[in-house]
């Protein structure tokens, strides 16, 4: 076994189409994954019983989930997936898909981050993934190259492994730079359950997508581009 293959990473892991394919590319560069996930309050609390699916199916050592109440009901809200705020429905098909949409979570991938970094100091691991993508996606501000490479950044001046030698903090983000269409055919090539992953903000209580809202419409328009057909039930 080689010193790579030896190594072990933390991978952000929502349940949803990118995480799982970011989990997938972990583990065909040889680490060895420890997912971690979140439930903050999200009213699309469904994917975490997806998360833990795609754990299991993925090949991950174990997966942890971090209770972090980031609704209205803890004094957090001001966003459509933690507040009493509509969801936006068709917003990618119009005009009106500019800006930071109430989507957007507060400070949320600083959070899951400085999470992961915790975990990883603790279980001596120096490499951590998350899914996150600049081209097909909602103009999240913490989605962005930027973002990463400030946060890599500051994980290696704020724990004590970072300053003290021995290796440096690797913050991956290996989608970022790819299209949905990329992403998918990637995660395909490395056989990616998609079926197990869900995307959707709005879901029915039954489980169905919604299919209008920023994700299911980037989710169905990248399986259209990449010829496949996308498994998971949809509101008709």
């Amino acid at each position: 076994m080689t010193e790579q293959h030896s190594k072990h990473a933390v991978v952000l892991l929502s349940g949803g189409l990118d995480s799982a394919t970011a989990l997938a590319i972990a583990r065909a560069e040889g680490f060895l994954c420890h997912t971690l996930s979140f439930d903050y309050g999200q009213r699309h609390r469904g994917e975490l019983e997806c998360a833990r699916a795609v754990a299991t199916i993925g090949g991950a050592v174990d997966s942890n989930l971090v209770t972090i109440d980031l609704s209205v009901r803890a004094g957090f809200g001001g966003s459509a997936l933690t507040d009493e705020i509509d969801v936006p429905k068709d917003r990618l098909k119009g005009k009106d898909d500019k800006g930071i949409p109430v989507t957007y979570v507060p400070a949320r991938n600083t959070i899951f981050l400085s999470m992961a970094l915790g975990y990883a100091e603790i279980i001596g691991a120096f490499d951590i993934f998350i899914g996150v993508n600049a081209v097909d996606y909602s103009g999240y501000p913490d989605c962005r190259p930027e973002f990463i490479k400030a946060f890599e950044k500051l994980a290696n001046v704020a724990t004590a492994a970072g300053v003290g030698g021995k290796d440096s903090f690797r913050i991956h983000a290996p989608l970022i730079k790819l299209s949905k269409a990329q992403i998918i055919r990637k995660g395909l090539e490395l056989g990616v359950e998609y079926s197990l992953t869900r995307s959707c903000y709005d879901p029915t209580p039954d489980g169905f997508s919604c299919g209008r809202c920023d994700a299911c419409i980037l989710r169905l328009r990248g399986f259209e581009e990449a010829g496949a057909k996308d498994p998971v039930p949809y509101v008709r």
